[in-house]
Parts: C-alpha cells; structure tokens; sequence
C-alpha cells in the first residue's frame, strides 16, 4: 500500500519548510522529501532575514523542520527519482529508497545550481571570498580590496553595484566583449579600475585569498572576488512532468533558468505548485520563505475547493438516492 498525503514537498529548504508550514498549520497531510543540497550551503550565515540575521543556514533548517514536524508534518531525507501524474489530479512520486508515495498536489522546491567561471581557486574559495551577491555577502567584506571578474555585459552593473560596500574595486574584464565608451566613463567616474586580459586563476595563502593571476603572470592583490554565476534551476522532476524552464536574462546577459508560474508559484500543469530559486533566481532566503508560504496557502485553497466540490457532488448523489429508495418503498407499499 503506498502512503497517501494532500501535498507532497519536493525539496526541504526555507521556501519548502515555509510551505509545509502553512500546510500542516491548515491541517493538511504533508510529506517533505529533502536530498540535504540546499544552494547555501558554502555559505557561514544567512542574511537580511528580519530576526534571523547572521543564522547559520543548517540551524535555520533545522529550526524549520521541527516547526513543521510539531505540527506533523513527516520527512523523507531521500531523493526523488521520478514524479508521475495519475488520474483526479493525484501524483505518484518515488524515492530512492524504492519508497513510492500519492500526492493530491505538489510543491517543488529544488532550487538550484551555481555554474561557476572554469577558473582554478574559484569553486574552492566560493562562498568564503569568493562571492557573488552583495546583498548577502558586501558589509562582510566592507572596504576590502575587491576584484570583479567578468563574464559578460551584466559585470558592469555588478561593478557599479559592489562599489556601494568599497573604494577599492578592480573590474577583470577577462572574457567578456568590449564595454563600450558610457559604461568605461561610469566605471572611471565611480573609480573603478579596469584591468584587461583573461584571468588564469585566483591565489590563495594561508587558506585566504591574495590576488587574482592573469594569464600574463602578472598577480594583482585582491582581498575578495566576486564572479557572476550561471544559475541552473533543478527542473529535472518539473520538466518530466510536462513543465519548461525559461531563459532570464540582465543587461543582455543570460543568467540562467527558470520554471515560469503564476504569483501564487502555480504552474502550468494542474496540482503543481513551485516556490525559492527553482522559480525565482534571484529570491534571497527571506522571500523563498515568503513565497513558500504563499504557494502552500494557494494549494491549500485548491485543496478546499476540490474538497468543497466533492462534499457538493455527494450531498447530491445522497439527496438521489434517498429520494429513488422513497419512491421504491412507496411502490411497495402500494402493491406495485
């Protein structure tokens, strides 16, 4: 017999805990499979989360689960190897573990992948001094030597952003094409030093980062680096199910790929729901959590008006049947 819940969550990080959350407190049966790959995970700490500032993000989780568990909601720390849809809306999703369960819906939320620059040091420093965002990471390296490395047009706007968190900025142009003559004056009104020439790796000492090397050898002090990441959303199990992801792009940049929905995370197969970075790519923890609540929420009230549907639907067949056994039993009674 395979278990049955009203919503399954695929993937239990702020944006699926945060739904399972508004799910179980609605009362609903909620299973959350989590694979423990959640995006953050290089990162010490989580920020600009209002009253969890400077959370590390496995205590954050953990906090999240036995919220949900309390108001039980069950676990499966597996990974989903297929999703499929069944009739009346139900889905089969099974695990790993040779484990299969029925959802009436689904959440996904996957999240998803950080491509990083194919340059040496780059993914072994990645979330220590080696960043990306500086809303999550700029006041920690406040005033430092700070190097960009370009990967294309969108750096410009990363440049002139990062300058707000130091004076000490040096753009890497290294693959990227030609800036063009307004965005060199931008950089040089804001100080903002270009350096030509493809970047060969970063250096690193006493497990902290020294310089970026160009391809000429010649080493150029830095106290951080920041890189553009190509963010891959994890739509493995979306698109089997019928989904496609799109393309987003910035200042004529690709910057990944994403799962289109509706505000509420609702997609274009019915019954299922999306929340976080599978969806948003550039959602911080915060509104992945946000947007995990609006999406259980919504599920709930689709669950309600199925539900309601079905009570309606009943009612009715009773009401039926209640009147042919009235007129069966008035027959007999006449002798017919």
């Amino acid at each position: 017999m395979e278990d049955k819940y009203d919503v399954v969550v695929i993937g239990g990080g702020a944006a699926g805990l945060a739904g399972a959350l508004a799910l179980t407190r609605a009362r609903r049966s909620v299973l959350v499979v989590d694979s423990g790959e959640p995006r953050n995970a290089p990162a010490g700490h989580i920020h600009n989360y209002l009253g969890r500032e400077g959370t590390p993000p496995r205590e954050l989780l953990t906090i999240g689960r036995e919220e949900v568990a309390g108001y039980g909601g069950e676990f499966a720390d597996a990974k989903v190897t297929a999703a499929e849809a069944l009739s009346h809306n139900h889905f089969r999703v099974t695990l790993d573990t040779g484990q299969a369960v029925v959802a009436r819906r689904l959440l996904i939320t996957t999240g998803l992948v950080d491509e990083l620059p194919a340059i040496p040091g780059v993914a072994e420093r990645f979330g220590d001094d080696v960043l990306h965002c500086p809303y999550c990471h700029g006041w920690e390296v406040r005033d430092q030597a700070i190097g960009i490395i370009a990967s294309g047009p969108a750096a410009v706007h990363q440049a002139l952003l990062w300058r707000q968190w130091t004076r000490d900025l040096v753009l890497f142009r290294h693959t990227a094409g030609d800036f063009g003559d307004e965005a060199r004056e931008q950089l040089a009104a804001r100080d903002i030093r270009v350096v030509e020439g493809e970047v060969a790796a970063v250096e690193t000492s006493d497990d902290r980062l020294t310089g970026v090397r160009l391809a000429t050898g010649e080493v150029v002090p830095r106290q951080a680096v920041v890189v553009g990441t190509h963010m891959t959303a994890r739509s493995e199990l979306l698109v089997s199910l019928g989904l496609e992801t799109a393309e987003q792009s910035v200042f004529g940049q690709v910057m990944g790929t994403y799962v289109p929905a509706d505000p509420t995370g609702k997609t274009a197969v019915p019954g299922v729901w999306v929340a976080g970075n599978v969806t948003n790519l550039g959602a911080q923890v915060i509104v992945a959590a946000g947007a995990g609540l609006g999406a259980g929420a919504a599920i709930n009230n689709d669950l309600m008006v199925e539900d309601t549907t079905r009570a309606v639907e009943q009612r009715a067949a009773a009401a039926v049947e209640r009147q042919v056994s009235e007129l069966v039993l008035g027959d007999r009674r006449h002798g017919m």
